[in-house]
């Protein structure tokens, strides 16, 4: 099975006990490292992620998919945070982190780069509207983006 359907397929099964948990999916990566396959899934929460929330979230998730079985290969499962740079991928992402900071990664260069570092601004219809660190407001699709993360650390 194509590693796209299978992410589809963990994130479906897993939003229902994300959200049991007060929790919610951020995001969910299926990768092969060296050897090993890992199958990834960061969840957030307002005020914060717990060890406590992985472990009850990965143990009832660990049992979902031993049940559907989706997966053929062998694999390591992980739940955690996302971390200070967080991804932002889904709309409700954008709307909720407007006015952070955050850095967009572009699959073509842009004005001689490929890498963006301002204030989201605003966004809407799937344009992404940032106020750069020089000040120059920016607009940009989202699926121009390889990559969207809240720059929170960063000094701008």
């Amino acid at each position: 099975m194509a590693k796209s359907k299978i992410v589809d397929i963990v994130e479906e099964l897993a939003q229902p006990i994300a959200e049991k948990n007060n929790c919610e999916i951020v995001d969910v990566e299926f990768k092969k490292e060296g050897a090993n396959w890992f199958l990834r899934i960061f969840i957030d929460k307002d005020e914060g992620i717990t060890i406590d929330d992985c472990e009850a979230v990965s143990k009832e998730i660990s049992d979902k998919l031993d049940e559907v079985d989706p997966i053929e290969q062998s694999y390591f499962l992980e739940v955690s945070s996302p971390g200070i740079n967080r991804p932002l991928k889904k709309d409700k992402d954008f709307l909720k982190f407007l006015d952070h900071k955050i850095e967009i990664k572009l699959y073509e260069a842009m004005n001689g780069t490929k890498l963006l570092r301002g204030v989201l601004e605003s966004y809407h219809d799937g344009i992404i509207t940032i106020k750069l660190e020089e000040g120059n407001i920016v607009e940009i699709a989202k699926e121009k983006a390889a990559q969207v993360i809240l720059a929170d650390d960063l000094d701008m």
